[in-house]
């Protein structure tokens, strides 16, 4: 059996949304509901913060917590620095990365991303959701899209509203879903890594992973999630809990 961990990045300062993890879901902070999700799948889970805030939230309700004060741009680096400082000698197989704003994501989703990476040749692993073209997170630049190949292979993540169909042939496209399951030489290679263009341009850091080489496959689940990207998501996620 693969030995895994989850590492949840979790950091206050936000353009969109400042203090996310702390926003209240139904008398929840968010950051709760993500690691009392991730839990639940038998997984061993922290949280890795470089908040204080965060870290009494999560500490007070009786959670894990990895301390990485470092100044990284992204979830993927603060994690990495994470397992190299705290974890590296436990030798897991797999470290999850689950974003921070998925509080609806459970943990047997988790599960089903880690016995498909176990089963898949790639560097890393991802989920996505299959939408229908009428779905409104089509056009929205908040919403990640994916461009699938063959196997399950990633070719491309974006903003925009991908693949572009010229001939109207196209019935649906692939939500992307912020999680990733690395490979303990993938995520040391992706901290490593120098900059990408695309991933700037984007602001999306698996880019970055893509164009230094890294093999991205994705798994596709039949799930109802939300991601918390503003304030307003708050509300859809409170009544979808309900």
């Amino acid at each position: 059996m693969s030995k895994a961990c989850i590492l949840i990045p979790s950091r206050f300062q936000s353009s969109r949304f400042p203090g996310k993890p702390l926003a209240t879901i139904l008398g929840k902070p968010m950051v709760q509901w993500v690691y009392e999700n991730c839990h639940q799948s038998g997984v061993p889970t922290y949280v890795v913060t470089d908040h204080s805030g965060i870290e009494k939230t999560v500490l007070g309700f009786g959670g894990k917590v990895l301390r990485v004060d470092d100044d990284v741009p992204s979830g993927s680096q603060r994690i990495a620095l994470a397992y190299e400082r705290y974890l590296q000698k436990e030798n897991f197989d797999f470290i999850i990365n689950v974003q921070g704003d998925e509080p609806l994501l459970q943990g047997q989703v988790i599960k089903e991303l880690i016995a498909y990476h176990a089963s898949a040749p790639f560097d890393v692993t991802t989920l996505v959701v299959e939408r229908e073209l009428t779905h409104p997170a089509w056009k929205d630049p908040n919403v990640v899209k994916a461009v699938l190949g063959l196997g399950g292979r990633c070719l491309y993540f974006s903003r925009a509203s991908v693949p572009y169909d010229r001939d109207g042939i196209n019935k649906a496209w692939n939500q992307h879903v912020g999680v990733y399951s690395y490979r303990p030489q993938s995520l040391k290679a992706f901290n490593e890594a120098g900059q990408s263009w695309l991933a700037d341009c984007e602001q999306l850091e698996q880019l970055k992973g893509m164009d230094h080489g890294l093999s991205y496959g994705a798994h596709k689940v039949v799930v109802n999630l939300v991601g918390v990207d503003r304030p307003e998501d708050i509300k859809k996620v409170e009544e979808l809990l309900k």
